[in-house]
């Protein structure tokens, strides 16, 4: 029976359940806490880490402990303080630095017990020590300041208390209560009033100037606290608040700040007195701050007078007269002078860019400014404007900087003096003081903006900016100081235009701006106000068109024209029909043709000045109809053409010429040689049609009388005025002859000659002209030359009075230049009848003076160049008739011999000057006119030519210089002189007297007149061949002769000559085929094969270019004559002796051929031919000449081959060049080449291969000296091998040759020549000797090369050199693989030929040198990755070979058969699973084989077995799984990086291969790999790396988590980079989700590599502990060993690499969740 008040069983059940819950939390309370405060302890013992880096990670680490423990945190941090006093101050610092991030980010978490003692200690801190520790003290003050945001009354009642009336606080007290007061204006504001009452009476109290400083930086953030609060009461807590309540604190601080501080302080609390003046003059009562502001105003001017960084003066001065002005003090008046000049001199500093502090302080002077001109506008003008009329230059630039800032800041007060001001800027106007210009321009710009240049006065500032658009460039310089940054115009100059060249910075004391900085300004100024500001237009236009024809303005013409053009279709806008320029009586506007010469002119260059040309033709198309009203709709057509142009081009690609006929129209000339481009261009010849649309003479007139008067204005400007000439030519030629004849006249008065570009211009004037006028123009010319101007004595005119020679013979040449453009331009059907008559006369008689009637040719050098290219421009005009073949020229020979005298007078071996070409050319259009010239003025025209021409040096080769073009021209110019002359004798007498003329030069030692006079040759040669008319048989008896002076040229050292030798065989024969019968267009396939010879030629390598020769002989004998044969090897034996060696080789080679090729013919003349080659043989000992003599040894080894070989192998090694060419001659027969090869063979194998012998006595390996015999055998072996002939023998004896070669080779790697060699080589060079080394390995490798080549395998040599296998061969580290790889080429393309060498390389199984056998296992090892050993049956054999030596002695040969058994895997992989069995044991005893120290055999055996995984039986690879992993686990960890990322691999290819039955086996290797997987991808070494992706995408499927396979699918594929820290963090993650037991193991084996020695992997593992711990949950936490845990990381906070300490600290951080 149940008692009543007894409870029931089921609710003690639940109240013991409740208890014990109760309990249980309250010791996971407990723990928490208690393992709180210690990571919270080990993080802040970490602070104390020298690295700046890793105080900043326990910073931040606490700041993250205390996101998710913020009061726990901040109790520790409290605690760690309060317990270690001796803590310094840089690490207390750290710490409150958490503290306030902590508190700043959880301030509403907050409670107040926490708050409490937080403010308690922060005070503490802030106050410990008396002296000022700005960092400590400073973020303590911040701790409470933050605190202090939401609990203000507890912080307000700590820092009360120590600000008690009648005891001085703490400095750092006064400096929290002010930043409170900025943080917490609403909170801190009420409580002022009590603070200022109790500050008042510590001010006198205090004596030090450090806290006077803090009390005036209080009163300063105090009073601008006050004044927030009460900008804004309507969101104050208590509206009630007033200005007045502060007043009369305020009033007594500042009676103190004034009246004692500031005037017994230093320069620092004056300083903060001032600053703190400013906000506290708003708070003073109305009548104080009048009664005040006497004193305070000149107290404050004056410390602009003591201090340097005046900005916080500046700043309070503004705000004292802003509190002046609200009160509407009348003291400002008083002292407004004293303001105005203190101010001014402040904006006169020179400002530099780099100063902030400068800046800033400009920036409050102009707002000091501001206020002064918005209250006393009248008195602020009248004290600026006569400060523009000062010496000092800073004055000038500040009170321009002034005056700008007020027309912007103050509008309305300087609307009413726009007069005054701009009546004060004449002045400024005529400064040439760059920076001066500069403030004068950013003046105008403010003008501009606000209307000042409508008013009366104001064109005067747009023509300053014009002339300041037309400043000359100057080096550039530097600003002294920025733009003043205001609202007006010019702030947005650098907006719309592109930006200039930054312009270089100086100091402050540089020199003025450059003018090419005020012109940039200017520019911009001028297109903005002409664009953006509309009431400008009417003071714009047509004012500006008055600048466009002054030369004073040119540099400005680009952005006139585009000011001009916009306002213009402006106004078009407005008024489409309307003209645009109304003149109404105003003479200053330029008229139409004014403007039409001026921008005309302009364009012919038309990228000058910023592309004035393209602006100017805008202009033009805009005011077509103000020009004339008929251009309209021509220019509107012609001139987008134009532009257009101009946009195709640059100013380095734009054809000056071509332009300049698109300006103004083609000559006669110049029309057979552009008629095409010009005859679909008619369009843009502009000037020509232009005048022809308006056809009106008056108007033409008009124009030409303008161009005539603008002509003096282009004086400075040649290029320009050159083409202004070109236009008056123009214009003449559409004008009535009574104005050409009456221009003419004046032009030749009034032309300067003494400037040599005039000259071409008034002449190309003259020839334009000509063309419409031609006798006008000569009957101007005549009279001219017949007056008195080119006399000495007084002449009819004034201008050439006491003219002096040099003068005078300016004019001639002017004049001489007229008639010769006169005369190309004239119309061809006149021109004949006048040339000799009217034209050479009058040229000679300027050319010459009389002196006592005698004529005397002058010898200025100007003067003949214009007579050579006048003469070269009229026989040019004569030639280019249609009646030219019938004119007789009686001056022809006179001329033409004036011409040779000029060519003589020129200074040879160098061309300066065009004489020479313009003097040839002329004489090619002489020589094509009747008369005919005789021999000898001929012979003289020739040698004169090729003499200056020929000689000349060549240039350097440093692109197409002037020079070098001009002398490309000269030659062009030669030849066509050359053919003109060939045509008066086309025989072949006439050929051969012209080529004798080039002979000399033919054969010149000195390369380039070789190559200039062949080149010449062959165009000869060519011509004549093309013009010879043959009626009859004509025999070519100089065929001989001349072949034989062209044929040792084809080996010529300049590749140019040598072809164009080829040219003048090949031109040879073809005339030799002409002159027997042969019709013209017949091709012969022997001449024709020569051309095809010419690639040959270029080849730099003599055997190829002598066997171009050979060829070529070949050819010069299948068609040279009988007759001619022996004079063509009479000529090539003389070429024996050619100073250039190849050509005297060529000769060689081709008297061996024709001899060869065409002996039989020679019977009688065989003894002179003998005789010649005995004495060529007894002068030289060239090697070329001694080959052509040993031929015989080939017919003497044949009967005595044994002999011949023994006696050749006793010659001295290095075989010398006589004897290798011995060695060669005896392969060119197969019978014999082979038994050649068969002596040397049995030489090589039979004989001792090396001796050892001990160098040194404590030497502890004996050298290897090779053994003469072979050594000499295998050098004659590479000699007969590589004579092409060899082939049939080396392929008889292929696989005895390459075995033996072989294993010569491996049998010499590092093994040293003969001793008697080295001594020979030692005494080569002691006595400066140079001497052939011989490397016994080396020539092994070539005599196997020279082998392969012989034995058709070329591509065997080709791929060992590409993958440099022949140099891996010959080195001792490197032999393996060059073994390799001979054995895969061979395998690829020798595959037939292996049965036979394996078959002899498998004797090599029981060779007593261990090279031997390392290298035949190497090279069958090889063959097993190539299909070529199965489809040969030879698999079996060479598996069962490979098994045998898995017992060598040798570990490098038992690591070679591993190597080589899974090379089956490539080769032969569907025999993989038939031998499977042995293949895993070979490989798992690869893998115990415990006679290898270094592993090597191990880690063949981890590669083979990973090759093999994929093929070998299932069934047998599951026997061995687990025991290979398990076998092969230590390497992971491995020092060496191979075995590590091998074997790290191969466990990637074991887990793929268990997928399926066995892979619950394998899961827990799976789990043991993880960690040393995830932590190797830090690997330093990439392989491991790449090895650890694989192996974890391997991993992925056997550990049954999609998604964790997912992410090691996504982040570790090759070739994507790796975010390290996101992939572990997400494979944490899904560890975590899917294998929460996992966490004690994972976590215990990446300890184990806390301790690992790369500082990556250390790093790495921290990382993962970190992940792990964020990711888990708290019912994992039994697995971990916290204890263990934080041991550890304590220890890595010791650790030497700062980046593990770092993750140390962020892994502490993570460990937050076991709190």
């Amino acid at each position: 029976m149940r008692g009543g008040g007894g409870p029931e069983p089921g609710g003690l059940k639940r109240g013991i359940q409740v208890h014990t819950r109760r309990q249980k939390e309250a010791r996971t309370t407990v723990m928490s806490e208690t393992y709180a405060k210690r990571l919270s302890a080990i993080l802040l013992d970490a602070v104390t880490d020298k690295d700046p880096q890793m105080q900043e990670q326990v910073c931040g680490a606490l700041c993250d402990f205390g996101e998710s423990k913020p009061a726990e945190v901040l109790s520790a941090c409290e605690e760690h303080l309060r317990l270690h006093e001796k803590l310094a101050h840089p690490y207390r610092t750290i710490i409150l630095r958490a503290m306030e991030i902590v508190v700043s980010n959880h301030i509403s978490e907050l409670d107040k017990d926490t708050a409490r003692a937080i403010i308690l200690l922060a005070s503490n801190e802030m106050t410990k020590v008396k002296e000022l520790v700005s960092d400590w003290q400073q973020a303590a003050s911040s701790v409470l300041v933050a605190v202090g945001r939401r609990f203000i009354s507890s912080v307000m009642e700590e820092l009360l208390s120590k600000f008690q009336p009648g005891l001085l606080p703490h400095p750092c007290t006064v400096h929290t209560l002010a930043s409170l007061s900025v943080s917490n204006v609403f909170g801190v504001v009420p409580f002022l009033t009590s603070i200022l009452s109790t500050m008042l009476p510590m001010l006198g109290a205090a004596k030090h100037d450090s806290m006077k400083v803090v009390f005036c930086c209080a009163l300063q953030r105090f009073s601008e606290s006050i004044l927030e609060y009460l900008a804004n009461l309507d969101q104050a807590p208590d509206p009630t608040v007033r200005k007045d309540a502060f007043a009369s604190d305020i009033f007594g601080a500042y009676d103190i700040l004034f009246h004692q501080w500031l005037q017994s302080g230093g320069a620092k609390l004056r300083l903060a007195v001032v600053e703190a003046l400013g906000p506290m003059s708003h708070l003073l009562p109305s009548e104080k701050l009048e009664e005040q502001l006497p004193k305070l105003l000149p107290r404050v001017l004056a410390f602009y007078k003591k201090h340097t960084e005046t900005v916080h003066v500046s700043k309070s001065l503004g705000q004292i007269l802003e509190a002046a002005v609200s009160v509407g003090s009348r003291t400002l008046d008083i002292h407004l002078n004293s303001l105005l000049a203190a101010l001014h001199a402040q904006i006169c500093v020179p400002v530099e860019s780099s100063s902030p502090l400068v800046m800033s302080n400009q920036k409050e002077v102009l707002r000091c400014f501001t206020v002064l001109a918005c209250c006393s506008p009248d008195r602020l003008l009248a004290f600026l404007l006569p400060k523009l009329d000062t010496s000092n230059e800073r004055t000038r630039v500040g009170t321009l900087q002034v005056l700008r800032h007020v027309i912007n800041a103050a509008a309305a007060q300087m609307e009413v003096k726009k007069p005054v001001i701009l009546s004060s800027m004449k002045l400024p106007l005529l400064d040439t003081n760059n920076k001066v210009k500069r403030a004068v321009v950013q003046v105008v710009s403010a003008m501009a903006h606000h209307g000042y240049l409508e008013q009366p006065g104001g064109k005067a500032m747009v023509e300053y900016i014009v002339q300041q658009c037309a400043l000359p460039p100057e080096a550039e310089a530097v600003s002294s100081g920025p733009e003043p940054t205001t609202g007006d115009l010019q702030s947005r100059v650098h907006s719309i235009l592109p930006s200039r060249p930054q312009i270089q910075k100086l100091g402050a004391d540089s020199e003025a701006l450059a003018a090419d900085s005020v012109r940039a300004i200017s520019v911009s100024t001028l297109y903005l106000v002409s664009t953006t500001v509309d009431r400008m237009g009417e003071v714009l236009w047509p004012y500006l068109l008055e600048f466009l024809v002054p030369v004073r303005f040119t540099r400005a013409l680009s952005p006139l024209c585009r000011s001009l053009v916009h306002l213009a279709q402006k106004r078009q806008e407005a008024g489409a029909h309307a003209p645009l320029i109304q003149y109404n009586g105003n003479v200053h506007l330029p008229s139409p043709y004014a403007i039409t010469t001026r921008l005309l002119a302009v364009s012919s260059h038309p990228y000058v000045g910023d592309g004035r040309g393209a602006a100017s033709l805008r202009l033009l198309n805009v005011l077509h109809q103000d020009i004339h009203p008929a251009l309209g709709q021509r220019w509107v057509t012609a001139i987008p053409l134009l532009l257009e142009h101009l946009d195709e081009y640059s100013e380095e690609t734009l054809s000056q010429k071509e332009w300049e006929e698109k300006l103004l129209v083609v000559r006669e000339e110049e029309k057979t040689r552009v008629s095409l481009l010009w005859e679909q261009e008619e369009k843009t010849r502009f000037l020509r049609d232009s005048l022809a649309v308006v056809s009106d003479n008056t108007w033409v007139c008009h124009l030409t009388l303008e161009m005539c008067k603008q002509l003096p204005n282009y004086n400075g400007t040649p290029l320009e005025k050159n083409f202004l000439y070109k236009c008056v030519g123009t214009t003449l030629g559409a004008a009535s002859s009574k104005v050409v004849r009456k221009h003419l006249r004046e032009l030749l008065e009034t032309a300067r000659y003494q400037e040599e570009r005039e000259h071409e211009g008034l002449a190309c004037c003259f020839g334009i002209c000509a063309i419409s006028h031609l006798d006008d123009t000569l009957a101007q010319l005549d009279d001219f030359v017949k007056s008195d101007v080119l006399r000495k004595s007084a002449g009819i005119f004034n201008l050439f009075k006491n003219r002096s020679e040099s003068e005078a013979n300016k004019v001639r040449s002017a004049l001489i230049l007229c008639y010769g453009h006169v005369a190309a331009g004239a119309p061809r059907e006149l021109l004949l009848a006048r040339v000799e008559a009217d034209l050479f006369w009058n040229m000679s008689e300027c050319f010459s003076t009389k002196v006592l009637g005698i004529k005397v040719e002058t010898q200025d050098p100007a003067l003949r160049l214009s007579l050579v290219q006048s003469v070269c421009m009229a026989t040019q005009a004569i030639c280019s008739s249609a009646h030219s073949s019938s004119f007789h020229l009686s001056r022809k020979a006179e001329l033409v011999a004036q011409m040779v005298e000029f060519i003589r007078a020129e200074p040879p071996d160098s061309l300066k000057t065009p004489i020479w070409k313009k003097a040839m050319l002329a004489c090619t259009y002489l020589v094509t006119l009747e008369p005919a010239l005789e021999e000898q003025v001929q012979a003289d025209l020739i040698h004169s030519c090729l003499h200056r021409v020929m000689a000349v040096l060549p240039e350097p080769e440093e692109g197409d210089s002037p020079q070098e073009s001009l002398y490309l021209d000269t030659v062009q110019v030669l030849k066509d002189l050359l053919t003109s002359l060939l045509l008066w004798n086309m025989t072949p007498l006439g050929l051969q007297v012209m080529l004798e003329h080039l002979s000399p030069w033919i054969k010149s030692p000195r390369g380039h007149e070789r190559v200039r006079a062949v080149g010449l040759s062959a165009c000869l040669l060519q011509f004549f061949l093309q013009h010879l008319q043959i009626s009859a048989l004509v025999p070519f008896h100089n065929l001989g002769l001349l072949i034989g002076l062209f044929s040792p040229r084809c080996a010529d050292l300049w590749p140019a000559t040598r072809r164009e030798a080829v040219s003048c065989i090949h031109s040879l024969l073809y005339l030799q085929l002409t002159c027997v019968g042969f019709s013209r267009d017949y091709q012969d396939d022997v001449a024709e094969q020569l051309l095809s010879l010419k690639d040959g030629l270029v080849h730099p390598d003599p055997a190829i270019l002598f066997h171009t020769c050979h060829s070529i002989a070949q050819l010069i004998a299948k068609r040279l004559p009988p007759d001619q044969l022996i004079n063509l090897l009479l000529t090539l034996f003389e070429s024996l002796g050619d100073p250039d060696k190849n050509c005297s080789r060529a000769a060689s080679v081709m008297i061996n051929c024709l001899l060869k090729e065409r002996g039989n013919m020679l019977q009688e003349k065989v003894p002179e031919i003998v005789s010649v080659l005995r004495s060529k043989l007894q002068e030289t000992q060239e090697e070329h000449i001694l080959q052509a003599a040993q031929h015989s040894v080939f017919a003497l080894a044949t009967h005595h081959c044994a002999s011949v070989v023994s006696n050749l192998l006793g010659s001295p090694l290095p075989f010398d060049s006589h004897t290798c060419t011995l060695w060669r001659a005896l392969a060119l027969e197969p019978g014999l080449a082979a038994q050649v090869l068969g002596l040397l063979l049995e030489k090589i194998s039979k004989d001792v291969l090396f001796e050892e012998s001990q160098a040194f006595l404590l030497s502890s390996t004996p050298d290897r000296v090779a053994t003469l015999l072979p050594l000499a055998a295998t050098c004659a072996l590479h000699e007969v091998a590589s004579a092409p002939a060899s082939g049939p023998a080396v392929l008889e004896l292929y696989p005895q040759l390459f075995v033996a070669l072989l294993l010569r080779v491996s049998c010499t790697v590092g093994v040293q020549p003969p001793r008697q060699l080295q001594a020979k080589e030692r005494r080569s060079a002691s006595s400066g000797l140079a001497s052939r080394s011989l490397e016994p390995c080396s020539s092994a490798v070539d005599a196997l090369q020279a082998v392969l080549v012989r034995g058709g395998n070329e591509d065997v040599v080709q791929c060992m050199e590409l993958d440099g296998g022949w140099q891996l061969l010959r080195t001792s580290a490197g032999h393996e693989e060059g073994v390799t790889r001979l054995a895969s080429a061979m395998a690829k393309f020798a595959g037939p030929r292996l049965p036979l060498v394996m078959k002899l390389l498998f004797t090599t199984q029981s060779s007593m040198y261990e090279v031997q056998r390392v290298t035949s296992t190497a090279f069958l090892a090889e063959l097993l990755s190539s299909n070529v050993v199965n489809d040969l049956m030879l698999l079996e054999s060479l598996l069962y070979n490979l098994m045998a030596r898995q017992k060598d002695t040798s570990a490098r040969v038992r690591r070679l058969v591993l190597h080589g058994l899974a090379n089956i895997t490539l080769g032969s992989p569907d025999k993989v699973q038939t031998h499977s069995p042995q293949l895993l044991t070979a490989m798992i005893g690869g893998l115990d084989d415990g006679d290898d120290p270094h592993s090597l055999v191990a880690l063949e055996a981890m590669v083979g077995l990973a090759r093999l995984m994929d093929l070998v039986d299932a069934w047998d690879l599951h026997a061995v799984l687990l025991h290979i992993a398990v076998r092969i686990r230590p390497f992971f960890d491995s020092e060496r990086m191979e075995l590590r990322s091998v074997s790290i691999g191969l466990f990637g290819h074991l887990n793929k291969a268990c997928r399926g039955d066995c892979k619950d086996v394998f899961l827990e290797q799976v789990v043991g790999g993880l960690v040393p997987l995830l932590l190797h991808l830090r690997d330093p070494h990439a392989p491991v790396v790449t090895a650890c992706r694989f192996a974890l995408r391997m991993c992925g499927p056997n550990l049954e988590c999609e998604e964790l396979a997912a992410v090691f699918q996504r982040h570790l594929q090759e070739g994507h980079d790796l975010h390290f820290g996101e992939f572990l963090n997400t494979t944490c993650k899904h560890l975590m989700r899917h294998f929460p037991d996992l966490l004690g193991r994972l976590l215990s084996t990446s300890l184990f590599y806390y301790k690992s020695s790369w500082e990556d992997v250390r790093a790495a593992a921290l990382m993962l502990t970190g992940f792990l711990v964020l990711h888990m949950e708290a019912e994992q936490r039994p697995q971990v060993d916290l204890e263990q845990l934080l041991t550890a990381l304590q220890l890595l906070l010791k650790d030497p690499a700062l980046k593990v300490r770092l993750k140390a600290v962020k892994t502490l951080g993570r460990l937050v969740k076991f709190a």
